[in-house]
Parts: structure tokens; C-alpha cells; sequence
């Protein structure tokens, strides 16, 4: 092979590794929430646990589907972080900014609490099904006596929004206002 055949094959293989799709990142937004002022709660501690899922893969990759048996990741775009700690963080931020509890802690926290809010997601991904493309959210919320270790109320919350575009970002946008509406919802319902 001549000398100007190898450089051209090395100049493609070095220049196409550098030329990947740029990865897109999206995360969660804190929704604002309205300030509760009074609450059964004012004067209590809640940990907000970490979210489990026993059917959803919980990591950065943002899933879709186009029917129940046929789903897949986005490949150039995912969230900031497992959606898992996106979803306890913006969880404690809304509790926090509502105010219904004195304190609103992650689970990690040493400190005793007089409650604890568990959450189960159940769906967490982009539908498209024919034409229709939407964002599905489905979580149920436990809150517990941590004192006692008793069932105080539970509920499921689920959501389906229709996204602006057919890909990830639409999918990004319709999330961000499902959390909204989700917010809303788990500060009534608490309250």
C-alpha cells in the first residue's frame, strides 16, 4: 500500500472518530410549587427515599417505545443523570419550597424524621405510537410514619403529555411538564 493511501485511510479513521453526533443532555426541571401555610406537617421531618423501579431501567438513557414489546434508548441524547436521583432531587426541592414540613431530607440523612415519602416508578418513557407521540409517567407515592413504620396514605400518579416534536427534546419538554402537573398534585395530595 503507497504512503498517500495509508495517510488518506488514517485521516479518515482519525477524522471520522472526532466528527460523532454531539450528545444532547437533558435534565429535569424544579417546578414552582405554592407555598402551603398551614400544614399538619409544620413541625415535622420528612426523607424523601431514593425511587425504585421494579420495571423501568433506571439510568441516564432516555427510553422510548412504539409499542408495548418494541423499545429502545436514545443513542445522542440522555438525561443529566439517573432519573432515579433527578426525581429525589426534584422531589425534595417541591417539598422544600412548599413548605408543608419543617425539614425535607434525602434518606442518606442521619437525622431522624418523622416520615418518609417512598415512590415507586412504574412507567417513565417516550410513547409514539402511529402518529401520537407523548411523554408517559407513572409513579406511585407511599408516605409512611416513620415513627411507627405504618401506612399514612398511598397513591398512584399517572400522566401522559403529548410532546411538541417527535424526538428526545420534545420528549424533555413534555416531561418537564408532566413534573409540573405532578408536583402540583403530590403538594395537594400530602397536604
Amino acid at each position: 500500500m503507497n504512503r498517500y493511501r495509508m495517510i488518506a485511510i488514517y485521516s479518515m479513521i482519525f477524522f471520522g472518530c472526532t466528527q460523532a453526533p454531539t450528545m444532547h443532555i437533558y435534565t429535569l426541571e424544579v417546578p414552582s410549587v405554592e407555598t402551603i401555610s398551614t400544614s399538619p406537617y409544620k413541625n415535622k421531618v420528612i426523607k424523601i427515599a431514593f425511587p425504585y423501579s421494579l420495571r423501568e431501567q433506571m439510568n441516564e438513557k432516555m427510553h422510548f417505545s412504539y409499542s408495548n414489546s418494541d423499545y429502545g434508548s436514545y443513542m445522542n441524547s440522555e438525561w443529566s443523570n439517573n432519573i432515579s436521583k433527578l426525581m429525589q432531587g426534584t422531589l425534595i426541592d417541591v417539598l422544600s419550597s412548599s413548605k408543608l414540613f419543617k425539614a425535607v431530607l434525602a434518606s442518606s440523612s442521619t437525622l431522624q424524621a418523622n416520615y418518609r415519602l417512598e415512590s415507586n416508578i412504574f412507567t417513565f418513557e417516550h410513547r409514539v405510537r402511529d402518529k401520537a407521540s407523548y411523554a408517559n409517567v407513572s409513579i406511585q407515592f407511599t408516605l409512611i410514619d416513620a415513627d411507627t413504620g405504618t401506612l399514612v396514605k398511598s397513591k398512584r400518579f399517572s400522566y401522559t403529555e403529548a410532546t411538541p416534536t417527535v424526538d428526545a427534546k420534545g420528549y424533555a419538554i413534555a416531561t418537564n411538564r408532566v413534573m409540573y402537573q405532578l408536583s402540583q398534585d403530590l403538594v395537594s395530595w400530602i397536604k
